[in-house]
């Protein structure tokens, strides 16, 4: 920790540690009141509810209801004061006073996780979302914000242990405090940044990995704060780089909008997409701690209910079916299942046979395409319109039976009137008619031949396991090698069907399309029920998402207002767009996104970047990495292993890096072909590794394949094989940069085989 006051000696020591002690006693009392405001807000909340629930469940439907809000509300509030071990507040801003007779004078605000406020509504605590905190997240010597000081609390529990100061004079700043600094961590004297609260930065940076997301609320950056408080309207881009904390910047982004707009947003819902469930997992805790526990966080997949994917798509077929070009053979897939008959059909009806003309099912599924609303939803004018046209056939019948009597054939378009029938001859019930005539097997029949009730999995089902039907769908959209390579056998039976990823976003595609199968009653739901959508949506690594998957994206969105975070050079799947502009072109598009770049990496290492930057050249030549702001004064360690000594090498580093970090996380990323192997490798020289899936990410050590790295991160990590990673991946060397850029302390590198170009010392 660096001791000046405004660039000056921080005095003698005596006197320092004096007014220090001073200062730490006075911040600890006013955090105790605030203590002590929190627990009697809790046990005020607790005797409302408790109140209310001894009264029982009688009572009129007035006095129910609002028994129930207060239940509800009471709920809610005791999980926004419910904040765990958490600190209550981290800091204090002092900002001066437009005051002729005390040009000195300065009013205090303590920040925190949430609003406290005494009997007298005192602000104890400002919530760190409030307008007035946030000259402590962007104030900077060039543009000080008004305040004279900045304050950075630490905390232990309840207690004050440290404090670190910024005081802010005439366009000047400087540091002094009684904190410590974060352990084997030092600023990068090359990276001339302006950071807040550079110490706090540094101790939160250096602490160990818990495999658990921590939220940033106290040390939040500048750069990060403007993407945070952004407007909710419209799309908001963010581009980082490794170690960015644009992840932590999404979430405490929800966190705020959700505090800013709470009424519509509580109602509308917030939606967060990561890429797969261990990310999930990881970034589970970061909302609560901030709050906010109503959040919705699924991935792209998950999205898509009653249906699970068990299988994976080769990079090529995986492509095809995100194209956005899909979404035209989807809907051409739906029309094509929209059919008129070929040849007059015979339906018997007691001792008439009744007739439906090809000409008569033509008119009739032009009419029902004209109509607006899913294809399901259609079905019932479709039915109507034939059962009219058969009574229509069965009254000329019964005049010819009566009296040789010929009648005109009714328009279809009439089917909703009563001039839909016969006009002239003998009365036919049609309501009576109708319940008779749909026990007819044969009507049944002729439906589902013209216009059939589809679930969209059938309909999937049906189009890649039939190669006419998908010739006839992408014919001038695909090309012919294109659609031939989506052609499948079919399965027995849907539930022996092995979806991928790509498949569900062609099923949520068909769905829309759709709708429900058969007609949801009493508010009742089924896997087809129609999309929820939300008020905002975050969605994390995007640069992942297919177009087909960004779709469902847009179409979950009520407003148009979602935020998109990630980084085109971590961009591994078989979607690599080149620009953001290959992504919002099919996001909401009702306002110009708005893009910003978090240029400054605070978790990765200077002597990491130094060697994950020239994968990034290669791989990504036009994107600029990020700027480092510390070193660990480790340098990454490679290591050759001899032929067919890989695995044993593995486990030697592995076990050596767990020893140099602990207690932290370590984790082993490998090439997918190679986990098996290494698994049993690590079981044989006693190193006890865990599977993240399984058993999530707190492990001391962990393997998992490069493709389910990216978000995470570790204290050490050790990259196993690099020339294998770039093969084996859908954008190679995009992957291996991501490996790379895993560890905040450590990281080791061991190959057998040669290492790519860019890796070479």
């Amino acid at each position: 920790m660096v001791h000046l006051i405004n660039g000056s000696p921080a005095g003698s020591r005596l006197g320092a540690e004096v007014e220090m002690q001073s200062e730490l006693e006075a911040e600890q009392a006013h955090v105790d009141r605030a203590y002590e405001r929190l627990d009697q807000l809790r046990w005020d909340t607790n005797q409302r509810l408790r109140s209310v629930l001894d009264q029982g469940r009688g009572g009129t439907h007035q006095f129910r209801e609002e028994r129930d809000v207060i239940v509800r509300t009471s709920l809610a509030r005791l999980d926004q004061l419910d904040i765990g071990t958490q600190a209550l507040c981290f800091g204090r801003i002092d900002r001066r006073v437009e005051n002729d007779a005390d040009p000195t004078a300065v009013e205090q605000y303590h920040i925190g996780r949430l609003g406290i406020s005494g009997d007298d509504v005192e602000p104890l605590v400002v919530d760190w979302r409030a307008p007035v905190a946030e000259p402590f997240y962007r104030a900077t010597g060039r543009d000080p914000m008004g305040l004279v000081l900045r304050r950075h609390l630490a905390a232990h529990g309840r207690r004050v242990v440290a404090f670190e100061d910024e005081r802010f004079a005439g366009g000047a700043s400087g540091v002094n405090g009684n904190g410590p600094d974060g352990p084997g961590a030092a600023l990068d004297d090359g990276a001339a940044l302006e950071l807040g609260g550079p110490g706090a930065l540094l101790a939160a940076l250096g602490g160990a990995r818990t495999g658990f997301m921590r939220d940033i609320v106290s040390t939040i950056q500048r750069e990060q704060d403007e993407i945070i408080r952004s407007p909710l309207p419209g799309v908001q881009v963010v581009q980082g780089g490794p170690g960015t904390g644009k992840t932590a910047v999404a979430l405490h982004r929800a966190a705020y909008l959700l505090y800013t707009h709470r009424f519509p947003l509580e109602r509308q819902g917030v939606l967060v997409i990561g890429p797969n469930p261990l990310f999930l997992r990881y970034i589970e805790n970061v909302l609560p701690s901030l709050g906010e526990s109503g959040v919705t966080l699924s991935t792209i997949s998950g999205l898509v209910h009653g249906v699970q994917a068990r299988h994976e798509d080769c990079p090529a077929v995986a492509r095809l079916k995100g194209d956005g070009r899909m979404a035209a053979v989807m809907a051409r897939a739906v029309r094509g299942r929209q059919r008129p008959l070929r040849r007059p059909v015979r339906v018997p009806f007691g001792s008439a046979v009744l007739r439906l003309q090809p000409d008569d099912s033509a008119a009739i599924v032009a009419a029902a395409r004209r109509r607006p609303g899913t294809h399901n939803a259609r079905r019932q004018f479709v039915e109507q319109s034939v059962v009219r046209r058969l009574a229509d056939d069965y009254a000329r019948w019964l005049a010819v039976r009566e009296g040789g009597v010929q009648l005109p054939t009714a328009d279809v378009e009439g089917a909703g009137s009563p001039e839909g029938s016969a006009r002239d001859g003998p009365a036919v019930d049609l309501a009576d008619f109708g319940r008779r005539i749909r026990q007819a097997p044969e009507l049944a029949e002729v439906l589902q031949r013209m216009w059939p009730r589809l679930s969209a999995e059938e309909l999937l089902h049906d189009l890649f396991g039939a190669a006419p039907l998908l010739r006839q769908a992408a014919a001038g959209v695909l090309s012919p090698d294109e659609h031939q390579t989506l052609v499948r056998p079919r399965s027995t039976a849907l539930a022996a069907i092995a979806w991928t990823d790509a498949d569900l976003a062609l099923i949520d595609e068909a769905r829309v399309l759709l709708g429900p199968r058969r007609p949801r009653r009493h508010g009742g739901g089924d896997p087809e029920e129609a999309v929820r959508t939300y008020g905002h949506i975050v969605v994390d690594e995007a640069q992942d998402l297919s177009p087909m998957q960004l779709r469902m994206v847009a179409r979950r969105s009520l407003s148009g207002s979602v935020t998109v975070v990630g980084d085109i050079g971590q961009a591994t799947g078989p979607w690599a767009p080149d620009d953001w502009g290959q992504v919002t072109e099919h996001l909401p598009a009702s306002r110009q996104p708005r893009l910003s770049e978090l240029t400054v990496s605070y978790r990765t290492p200077a002597e990491v970047v130094d060697v994950a930057t020239r994968v990034l050249a290669d791989a990504v030549p036009t994107l600029r990495p990020p700027r480092p702001v510390r070193r660990t004064g480790v340098l990454p360690q490679f290591t050759r292993a001899g032929t067919g000594s890989l695995a044993g090498v593995v486990a030697s580093v592995a076990e050596a890096s767990m020893a140099i970090v602990g207690p932290g996380t370590t984790a082993v990323l490998a090439p997918a072909s190679a986990v098996a192997e290494l698994a049993l490798a690590l079981d044989a020289a006693g190193v006890r590794a865990s599977d993240p899936r399984r058993d999530g990410l707190g492990a001391p050590l962990s393997l998992l394949p490069v493709d389910l790295a990216n978000g995470l991160e570790f204290d050490a990590v050790v990259v196993v094989e690099p020339a294998a990673i770039a093969e084996e991946s859908a954008q190679g060397l995009r992957a291996l940069y991501v490996a790379l850029t895993r560890p905040t302390r450590l990281l080791a590198v061991v190959h057998e085989r040669s290492l790519p170009p860019s890796l070479h010392p």
